[in-house]
């Protein structure tokens, strides 16, 4: 019985899959430890597919659309195997729809992956805080019907060809076939080495799963026979190969229409069906050659990849690429700082300081308040917007008033421009105010579907598509897709050129904001404003400036022959948000080009920006305020229990060190702020105070349980805290919103309406 087990057809697929096919079971692993919460769970990447949205929705058709996308990765499976090892089992050929029945027995690894994928996304949406059954079994339903839908087309299909159109064809393919020297040698290669070694099978499925003996079956190995119905289904799957590529092909014409937007998790699955498809044709075609064809075709791409055609640089829109780039060297980084350049514009920036101090009574003297907000993708955006809002509300308008400057990285500085936007429109009559709990549903909404879209459906072959932006023409790509998406959910308030912003800034009706993203070139900051920061490049300055390294570079003077105030002010918030691998690294128009990486890597806080600003600026700010408030609002704790030290693997000490530096490098930032905090006293001669908010899920769990047993503790302590990307879930934009109401962040808002309004 062990015997017939282990040598039924089932069960020998199965051993050649783990023998011959690494790569697709890699696939298939990747696709179980993302499921399970195994892989990518701090960024988030289980809950695309544990929570799948479509069209700002997690229903019906989201998980339909899952189920057919899934359906579709199962059949590109068999398809891949059928390729690959159905030569190897002959008794294949004597049988009517070999494919089906092929298919039917290679199904243990789809039916458990199904199986564990359905538990997780129902125990996820249970532990969301789904407590209708009901609506929990019309998502399976979904997902399923998805499933069958697309595995029932691709079965009609091959059989309909085998009834049909193999019979019309057969003869003519089979004469072409053999024309074609390699094609033919390969095929027969095949079978004859399924001859010399037959695989003693003793049991399969047949279509309606029942298990038949396979020595019922008269072995007649027909050589042509069997040529035919493997060459068939070889061709079909050439056939839905085909057809696969036109679809993907066909979406990214009309990837602008949130119709053809599919959840990210359908288009990573509509990823990893290519990659499966195109396995199992590249083993097929090259055999034994396949690892050197692999190598080969690996540095062909790698040499491609550097030819204009594929190389078309992710760019900022805007600014002029086609004209005269500016000269990135020493010299003309010197020249920014000139003492008589540094002399204008702090002489600039200190009318727009008089501007804000008129708006208080001359016998009052005012706290200058500066807002530094952290990174941290559409988790940091919202956190943001309700500490704006909730801040501002209750200081009766007076936090904004008051507010000179905002900084920050990422996220946090997109939720900060979104309510500084709010202001101003408020300020000026077109909207009543800025506290709907409306736009806080507007930046929360997700941003990341059309980003993965784009990526699955254009950024992976020849961007082609432009569009049409302040009279230029600018390739479309994943950058395009984050900015449209982005401004689509603000109702596009943030999109206008950054010079919009200088007339009301210079004013002071609406704070300063500097965008200050990386520069990879040698990790200067690029400072982004309508006016010039030449005074935020150098801690020295005029005659103070001495050797020091020029920190930062001023974007609107060093680009200003390439229309720098025309720069698009969404594409500057996403310079300061690029995100690895999903929104991509920004070029900029110069020699060498400068390549421009997310904030979050020199200052995740904003913090160094804002003490910067108050130091520049310190002798003014002495003598016509009664102190600073610096608010910083971080979108993780800033105090943290220590991790134990476990026993690792050796994989685990090769990859801890870098691992640890990726995990404390918001610690290491946190510290050196906090040091330079700790300064300010030493050196700004008026009073400073801060006062810090934290979305933090800890002590909600503390708050919400400060009695209860230990089982409901531990329940509790289960909530993880929001991911970090740019779509969240609707339990994690609950615990982001109801972070305002911990104590210590309940302590900071008293204090700030002590300050500001008692």
């Amino acid at each position: 019985m062990l015997k017939a087990f282990y040598f039924s057809f089932p069960i020998q697929l199965l051993v050649t899959h783990f023998k011959k096919n690494i790569l697709l079971l890699i696939i298939w692993l990747l696709l179980f430890l993302i499921v399970t919460g195994r892989f990518g769970s701090v960024l988030g990447i289980p809950y695309l597919f544990l929570d799948p949205e479509y069209l700002n929705q997690v229903d019906f058709t989201s998980f339909f659309i899952m189920g057919f996308v899934v359906g579709g990765f199962i059949m590109a499976f068999h398809i891949a195997s059928y390729i690959l090892d159905g030569p190897k089992f002959p008794f294949l050929g004597n049988l009517k729809h070999p494919f089906t029945k092929f298919c039917v027995n290679n199904s243990i690894i789809p039916s458990i992956f199904n199986i564990v994928y359905i538990y997780h996304f129902v125990s996820f949406q249970i532990k969301n805080g789904e407590d209708e059954p009901i609506r929990i079994v019309i998502l399976v339903i979904a997902y399923l019907i998805g499933v069958m839908a697309m595995v029932i087309f691709l079965f009609a299909y091959f059989r309909l060809t085998n009834k049909d159109i193999f019979k019309l064809l057969a003869d003519n393919l089979e004469k072409r076939l053999k024309k074609v020297k390699i094609t033919r040698a390969n095929v027969l290669k095949r079978l004859s080495d399924s001859k010399k070694k037959v695989s003693p099978i003793s049991y399969y499925f047949n279509s309606f799963m029942k298990l038949k003996r396979v020595d019922q079956i008269v072995h007649q190995y027909d050589r042509e026979a069997i040529m035919r119905v493997f060459d068939q289904n070889h061709l079909n799957s050439i056939v839905i190969q085909s057809v696969i590529f036109v679809v993907i092909i066909l979406l990214g014409v009309f990837r602008d229409n949130p119709v053809f937007q599919i959840p990210a998790a359908a288009s990573a699955v509509l990823l990893f069906t290519i990659l499966v498809m195109f396995f199992g044709a590249f083993t097929f075609w090259m055999r034994d050659w396949a690892v050197p064809g692999a190598i080969l075709l690996i540095l062909g791409v790698n040499f491609l990849a550097s030819h204009p055609i594929f190389d078309r640089p992710n760019e900022a829109y805007g600014i002029v690429y086609d004209g005269p780039r500016a000269s990135y060297n020493l010299d003309a980084i010197a020249a920014l700082n000139h003492p008589d350049t540094l002399t204008k514009d702090l002489s600039a920036t200190l009318q727009i300081l008089e501007k804000w101090r008129a708006k208080f009574p001359q016998d009052q003297s005012p706290k200058l308040v500066l807002i530094a907000t952290s990174g941290g993708g559409q988790r940091a955006a919202l956190w943001t917007m309700r500490v704006l809002q909730t801040a501002d509300s209750i200081s009766e308008s007076s936090l904004m008033k008051h507010t000179a400057l905002m900084t920050g990285a990422s996220g946090g500085l997109i939720g900060a421009a979104y309510y500084r936007e709010l202001y101003r429109q408020a300020q000026m009559g077109e909207i009543p105010s800025a506290y709907a709990p409306s736009y806080l549903r507007k930046i929360g909404a997700d941003n990341l579907n059309p980003i993965i879209f784009t990526a699955v459906v254009n950024d992976l072959f020849i961007r082609y598509q432009y569009f049409h932006y302040a009279g230029r023409d600018y390739l479309k790509d994943r950058g395009f897709a984050f900015e449209q998406q982005l401004n689509k959910n603000t109702d596009f308030v943030l999109d206008k050129p950054i010079s919009a912003y200088q007339e009301e800034e210079s004013e002071a009706k609406i704070p300063l904001l500097f965008i200050t993203p990386t520069i990879t070139n040698d990790g200067r900051k690029l400072f982004i404003s309508p006016h010039r920061l030449s005074f935020m490049t150098s801690f020295g300055y005029g005659d103070r400036l001495g050797n020091e390294k020029l920190q930062g570079i001023d974007f609107g003077r060093f680009f200003q022959n390439q229309d720098a105030g025309s720069l698009r002010f969404s594409s500057a918030l996403r310079m300061a948000a690029s995100f690895p691998y999903i929104t991509p690294n920004v070029e900029l128009p110069s020699e060498p080009v400068i390549e421009i990486m997310d904030s979050g890597y020199s200052d995740n806080f904003g913090v160094q920006d804002a003490l910067r600003f108050v130091h520049v600026f310190q002798d003014w700010i002495s003598e016509n305020t009664s102190g600073v408030v610096m608010i910083t609002i971080r979108d993780s704790e800033k105090v943290t229990e220590i991790e134990k030290n476990m026993s690792t693997s050796l994989f685990q000490k090769i990859f801890t060190p870098l691992r640890s530096i990726y995990i404390n490098w918001d610690n290491v930032q946190t510290l050196n702020n906090e040091v330079a905090i700790n300064y300010v006293p030493q050196w700004l001669n008026a009073p400073f105070e801060r006062i810090e908010f934290e979305y933090s899920t800890r002590r909600i769990v503390e708050q919400n349980n400060p009695k209860g047993t230990e089982s409901e503790k531990q329940l509790a302590e289960e909530i993880e805290r929001a991911s970090l990307n740019w779509r969240l879930t609707a339990g994690e934009k609950r615990s982001i919103l109801e972070s305002i109401y911990l104590p210590t962040n309940q302590e900071s808002l008293r204090r700030l309406k002590e300050i500001l309004v008692d």
